[in-house]
C-alpha cells in the first residue's frame, strides 16, 4: 500500500493514469506512439509491438477515446487522434495480423476513432487495412485461414476482427471472409489445442488449454458467435463441444466452478483473469446463453463468478492470481467481468464486488514522482522478481484506467454511455440492466 493520498473515484485515477501515459507520447512526422514504460525506475513487460492493441498505439487510443466521453474534454479525444494517425500512416508495416498483436488490432481501433470523431480519414484507413487482411487469406485444408491457429490469439481474432469492421464500417464482404474462415475452424475437433513445445516453451508438450487467449473457450466463443451471425447449427454445435470439454474439466464445488490452466498436468492450477482463467471462460458460456437464452450456460457463467469470489480475491493471492493488476490477466479483467456480469444480470452483488476491485487497484496504483498514475506488477508468474509497469490497454495502465472508466459508467445509470469493448467481450455495451430500463430510471 502506498502512503500519499488516493483517488476519490475512478475516474479520477483513469484521468492520473493518463497523465502517466501522456508522459509517455512520442510524437514524429507520422503521428503519436506511446512508449512502453517512461519511468526509469521500472522497466516494461516487452508484451508486444508498439503499434498493437495488446500493449502499443492501437490500445491507448481506445483508452483515450472513452476518456474523451467520460470527461467531454477534447484534449484526450486530440491525444486519441494523434495515435490513430499513427496507425493510418504506419498499419503497412505490420506483418502480423492478429487481433491482439497485430493488423487487426490496428483495425479495430481506427474503425472506433472513425466512428467517435466522425473523421473518414480514419474509417477510410481502416478499411484499407482490412482489405488487405482479406486479402492475405490463403487455402488451408478444406478451408481458408491466416495462420492456422483457430484460438483468440490466431485466426480466432482475426474473425472477430472482421466481424466487427463489417457492420462499424459497413463492408459485408468482411463478414463474408470471416463466416468462410470459420467454417473451416467449425470442422476441427474441439477441444484440439496443443499449446506446448514450440508454441509455449513453458508448457509441456501434449498440454491441452481450456482458457481463452490461447485456448478451447475462445474458440468456442468465436463459434458462438458465428453461429449468432449466421444461424448455422454447425456453428452451435462445434462451439458445444468446446463448451462441454470446458465443463469437464472443470474443478466443480457446490455453486462454484474452476477451470485448470492446462491439462493433464495443470489441473489444479487454476488462473482467475481474463487470458487463461475464469473470467476468459465465462464470456464463452455468456456468449452461448446470449445466442441461445440457455439459461444453463448463464448458471456456468454465474458458477466462474462464485469461483472467483471465493478464491478470496482481491485481498488473497493465489498461483492463478498473483501480484498482477492488468486486463490479461490480473484485477482488470477481473473487474471487466464483474462490470459486464452486473450489466447483463442486475444483480448489485457482482456491482459491489466490482468496487472491492476498482478499490483495490486504486489502492494499488503508484505516483511517486507526481507524473500520474501506473501499476507495477508481476506480469509473468513464472518470474515473480521480474516487476514492471507498462502504458499499454492489456498489460498496463491504459486498459487498467479503461476498466475504472467502465465502472465509472455503471454507477451513472442516468447518463448512459457506449463502452468500447474489444470484439471478443459479449457483455452489454451500455452498462445498465434490463431492469433498470424498464422501471424508468434511467
Amino acid at each position: 500500500m502506498s502512503s500519499w493520498p488516493r483517488a476519490e473515484s475512478p475516474i479520477t485515477a483513469a484521468i492520473l493514469a493518463a497523465r502517466w501515459v501522456r508522459s509517455a507520447a512520442v510524437d514524429d512526422e507520422v503521428g503519436r506512439h506511446w512508449l512502453a514504460n517512461p519511468d526509469p525506475r521500472g522497466r516494461s513487460a516487452k508484451a508486444g509491438h508498439p503499434s498493437s492493441l495488446y500493449s502499443g498505439a492501437a490500445g491507448i487510443v481506445l483508452f483515450f477515446l472513452e476518456l474523451a466521453a467520460a470527461t467531454g474534454h477534447q484534449a484526450y479525444l486530440d491525444d486519441a487522434r494523434a495515435g490513430a494517425r499513427h496507425l493510418a500512416r504506419t498499419w503497412r508495416d505490420q506483418a502480423d495480423l492478429t487481433l491482439y498483436h497485430g493488423l487487426t488490432g490496428a483495425v479495430f481501433a481506427m474503425a472506433e476513432t472513425g466512428w467517435a470523431t466522425g473523421d473518414e480519414e480514419f474509417s477510410d484507413a481502416a478499411r484499407a487495412a482490412a482489405d488487405q487482411i482479406v486479402r492475405s487469406v490463403r487455402p488451408m485444408g478444406d478451408g481458408i485461414g491466416w495462420t492456422g491457429d483457430p484460438a483468440q490469439r490466431g485466426d480466432g481474432g482475426i474473425v472477430l476482427g472482421l466481424l466487427h469492421a463489417a457492420g462499424i464500417l459497413g463492408m459485408p464482404v468482411y463478414e463474408e471472409v470471416a463466416v468462410e474462415a470459420g467454417e473451416r475452424i467449425a470442422t476441427l475437433a474441439v477441444p484440439g489445442h496443443r499449446f506446448g513445445g514450440d508454441s509455449c516453451p513453458d508448457l509441456p508438450e501434449d498440454a491441452v488449454t481450456p482458457g481463452f487467449l490461447s485456448g478451447t473457450a475462445g474458440t468456442a466463443f468465436l463459434l458462438a458467435r458465428l453461429y449468432g451471425v449466421t444461424g448455422g447449427e454447425r456453428f452451435l454445435t462445434a462451439a458445444r463441444r468446446g463448451a462441454d470439454f470446458v465443463r469437464t474439466v472443470s474443478e466443480v464445488t457446490g455453486d462454484c466452478a474452476l477451470v485448470p490452466h492446462h491439462v493433464p498436468q495443470g489441473r489444479r492450477l487454476h488462473y482467475l483473469g481474463f487470458c487463461s482463467g475464469s473470467a476468459g471462460v465465462a464470456r464463452m458460456f455468456y456468449e452461448l446463453h446470449r445466442v441461445t437464452g440457455d439459461r444453463g450456460d448463464l448458471d456456468w457463467v454465474e458458477r466462474m463468478a462464485h469461483g472467483i469470489v471465493g478464491g478470496g480475491v482481491p485481498d488473497r493471492h493465489t498461483p492463478g492470481y498473483w501480484n498482477v493488476a492488468c486486463q490479461c490477466c490480473g484485477t482488470a479483467g477481473l473487474l471487466e467481468f464483474f462490470i459486464g456480469l452486473w450489466a447483463a444480470t442486475g444483480r448489485e452483488q457482482y456491482l459491489n464486488f466490482a468496487r472491492s476491485l476498482a478499490g483495490n487497484l486504486i489502492d494499488r496504483a503508484t505516483d511517486h514522482d507526481d507524473t500520474g498514475f501506473r501499476w507495477y506488477q508481476a506480469y509473468r508468474r513464472l518470474r515473480p522478481g521480474e516487476v514492471t509497469a507498462d502504458t499499454g490497454y492489456m498489460v498496463g495502465a491504459a486498459g487498467i484506467a479503461s476498466a475504472l472508466l467502465h465502472l465509472d459508467a455503471a454507477g451513472r445509470p442516468g447518463e448512459p454511455r457506449r463502452l468500447i469493448l474489444l470484439p471478443d467481450n459479449p457483455f452489454p455495451a451500455i452498462p445498465i440492466p434490463a431492469a433498470v430500463l424498464r422501471d424508468g430510471s434511467a
